[in-house]
Order: structure tokens, then C-alpha cells, then sequence
């Protein structure tokens, strides 16, 4: 009898962790509804003056400054084909405050091509975007060849000598190369699929446990 009840007692447990789980993805599914909201409401502004405004992620900005082409980045990956090359990288002065500014995808034989550093530095259009986090799967960052696979803060500090704000400006625009990177509010989001599943099991797990009760008792 005792072990029935611990059985009970253990079954129990996990029917109440997984309907826990399934509930705080359902918690996680409408925050990030919200957030896709508030980034395709961001996106769909006009664009304001950097100087100006308060700085949010997603905030679509115009502002001029000075370029730094001799500290150019080149960030290895993939445009919207798969097909692998550079993302070109660039310091920008903006009012004493220092930015790195993402100018878009090149491919590999056009790395150090002195057509990239044709800019109009008076009219940048762009987003704003909250730098991410780097991914433990990347390669260190070739600095000596400048072939970068990540933008870690302490190599950009030796590489550059300076210090940029957390966020990044990724420029707009329709020139070919560097082509520029299309930011839209295309997040992932699979918490329903998540809360699905682990509702699934609580409710397979209990079924199981009526069915064994029904035939032991």
C-alpha cells in the first residue's frame, strides 16, 4: 500500500512539473507576442534624428559622422541565400559618442576593395539593434587578418582602441554591395509549440497513470 502511494505521490509530481513548464510558456509566448508587436510598430516609424532621441532597440535613426574606413571589420556570414562572405563593419564618430555601424554583406573577393569606402557620411539611414550575445560555437576572431566571426567588446577595444555604445547601427538602404541586412521583427518564436508539448505530457502521463490505477485496484 505504501509503495502505491509514494508511486501516487511521484506521478503527481511530474504531472504538476509539466503543466508548471507548459504555463510558463504560455507566460513566454505573450511576451514575446508583445515584443513582436512593439518591434513592428518601431519599424513601421519614420526614422528620427540619432542626436535627438532616446536610444531603443529596433529605433529606426538618421544621423551623420565620421567613418573610420582604416578600422573596418570584416564579419564572416551568410547572406540571405546561404551564400558565406563578409559583413562589412564600420567605427562611426556620432556626436563624441563612438558606434560600430553594420553596413551589409559583401562576398570574399570584395573584402578590402576600395569601392566599399564610397559613403555618403551626411545621410546615414538605419536601425538601431541591441548588440547579441556571442555564440560558444564560434571561432576567435582573426584579428591580425581582420577576419572576424564575432564582435567580442575586448577584441574591437584592441583592434580599434575604442570603446562603442551597445548598440549597433545597421544601415538602410538598396545598394548592391555592401548589400545592407533587412532587420524585420521575424524573432523566433516556438513557446506554443513548447506549451503544447509538455501539456501533451501531462496529459499522457496522467491517462497512463488512470489506466494502470483502474486495472491494479
Amino acid at each position: 500500500m505504501k509503495h502505491k502511494f509514494l508511486f501516487s505521490v511521484f506521478i503527481i509530481f511530474f504531472i504538476l512539473v509539466f503543466i508548471s513548464l507548459g504555463l510558463w510558456q504560455i507566460i513566454r509566448l505573450n511576451w514575446k507576442n508583445n515584443l513582436i508587436l512593439e518591434i513592428e510598430n518601431s519599424l513601421k516609424k519614420p526614422p528620427v534624428e540619432l542626436s535627438q532621441s532616446k536610444k531603443e532597440n529596433f529605433l529606426k535613426i538618421k544621423t551623420s559622422g565620421i567613418i573610420d574606413f582604416e578600422k573596418q571589420i570584416y564579419l564572416y556570414n551568410l547572406d540571405e541565400n546561404g551564400t558565406p562572405g563578409f559583413e562589412v563593419i564600420n567605427p562611426i564618430l556620432i556626436d563624441n559618442e563612438n558606434f560600430l555601424m553594420n553596413r551589409g554583406w559583401i562576398p570574399f573577393e570584395k573584402k578590402n576593395s576600395q569601392d566599399l569606402n564610397m559613403f555618403d557620411e551626411n545621410n546615414i539611414f538605419g536601425t538601431l539593434k541591441l548588440q547579441g550575445r556571442k555564440n560558444i560555437f564560434k571561432p576567435d576572431n582573426d584579428i591580425e587578418e581582420n577576419y572576424w566571426f564575432s564582435l567580442n567588446r575586448e577584441d574591437i577595444l584592441k583592434f580599434t582602441g575604442k570603446e562603442f555604445s551597445k548598440y549597433i547601427i545597421y544601415l538602410d538602404g538598396n545598394s548592391q554591395f555592401p548589400k545592407p541586412k533587412k532587420i524585420t521583427a521575424n524573432i523566433s518564436n516556438n513557446h506554443k509549440k513548447y506549451a503544447i508539448t509538455w501539456f501533451s505530457l501531462a496529459i499522457s502521463i496522467l491517462l497512463l497513470y488512470l489506466y494502470f490505477r483502474k486495472k491494479n485496484y
